[in-house]
C-alpha cells in the first residue's frame, strides 16, 4: 500500500484522489498511519463482507474441526482471572 503524508496529500489531492481509485492509500501523519483511502467499490465490498454470516452448515468437516481443536494463544492466560472471579460472558 502507497503511504503519502498528510501534507503531501493535501497538495496533491487530486492525483492521490485518482491513485486511490487504483488501490488503498495509507495517509500519515507524524509518521504515523492515520487514514486509508479507498475507492467506494472496494469499501462497499468490504462492508459486503464485513456482513457476511455463515451458518454452521455451510462450515466443511475440516473447518468445523479446526474450530473444535483451536486453541488459544499463550498470551489469552492473562485473561483467565476474569472467568475466575465471575466475570466470564456466562455470568
Amino acid at each position: 500500500m502507497q503511504r503519502v503524508t498528510s501534507r503531501e496529500f493535501q497538495r496533491n489531492f487530486g492525483r492521490f484522489q485518482d491513485e486511490a481509485l487504483k488501490s488503498p492509500l495509507s495517509i500519515t501523519r507524524n509518521g504515523r498511519d492515520r487514514l486509508v483511502i479507498l475507492s467506494f467499490e472496494e469499501y462497499e465490498r468490504l462492508k459486503r463482507r464485513d456482513r457476511r454470516a455463515l451458518g454452521a452448515e455451510e462450515l466443511s468437516d475440516a473447518e468445523i474441526e479446526a474450530i473444535r481443536s483451536a486453541e488459544p494463544p499463550s498470551e489469552a492466560e492473562r485473561y483467565d482471572h476474569e472467568f475466575a472471579d465471575g466475570h466470564g460472558a456466562d455470568t
